[in-house]
């Protein structure tokens, strides 16, 4: 195009801020698109105690990330998943995935309210896994989370076991009991001191 009407080159982007706005519509206002995943897994007659996870990711600096996007999976109460695979079955209605947005949240919190998992086999801890996708990052990245007070189980998980003694706490949700039920904290830190740990999967 000549003269004056010649566009430019618009900025390159690594990736994103995509993920939350295109994947999680409803959180971010936008009516005329259904999300496909809410942050709220169980249905009404889920067997289990219902809990409420919730946190930030945080930067290097410390900073809330306000367009990160993390995705949850999870057990049943009884330690079983959604999914053909697993080798026990499972006809619960629970299917213990969720996806939720950092922006809408005046605090930049994610928050899933979901039932706390059963062990998925003998020896392992109950955990959630946890997937995080942000701006700048071209693969996400995987973590878990675990229990504060699953004090004996986690003393006994191979996974946690297998990270070094002075990192296991960043996997660590903290409980604490509110007014309005059970909530466990966790903060996800992308760098720094305390960075959570992130597994190669």
């Amino acid at each position: 195009m000549a003269g004056n009407n010649m566009l430019k080159q618009t900025p390159s982007q690594t990736v994103g801020p995509y993920f939350a706005y295109g994947l999680t519509p409803t959180q971010y206002g936008y009516s005329q698109l259904d999300s496909l995943v809410a942050p709220a897994t169980p249905e009404e007659d889920t067997p289990g105690e219902r809990i409420t996870v919730i946190g930030q990711v945080l930067d290097g600096a410390g900073k809330p990330v306000d367009d990160a996007m993390i995705e949850i999976w999870q057990a049943d109460a009884e330690g079983r998943y959604a999914h053909p695979s697993d080798p026990r079955g499972s006809n619960s209605p629970f299917q213990g995935f969720g996806r939720c947005g950092t922006g809408p949240d005046p605090m930049n919190r994610f928050r899933f309210d979901t039932i706390k998992p059963g062990a998925v086999e003998d020896g392992h801890a109950p955990h959630i896994a946890v997937l995080v996708f942000m701006r700048g990052m071209l693969l996400h990245a995987y973590t878990r989370l675990y229990f504060s007070d699953e004090r004996d189980a986690n003393a006994k998980d191979p996974v946690l076991s297998a990270v070094p003694a002075d990192r296991r706490d960043t996997l660590i949700a903290q409980r604490e009991e509110t007014p309005s039920g059970t909530v466990y904290r966790f903060d996800i830190r992308m760098q720094g001191d305390k960075e959570t740990v992130f597994f190669d999967v």
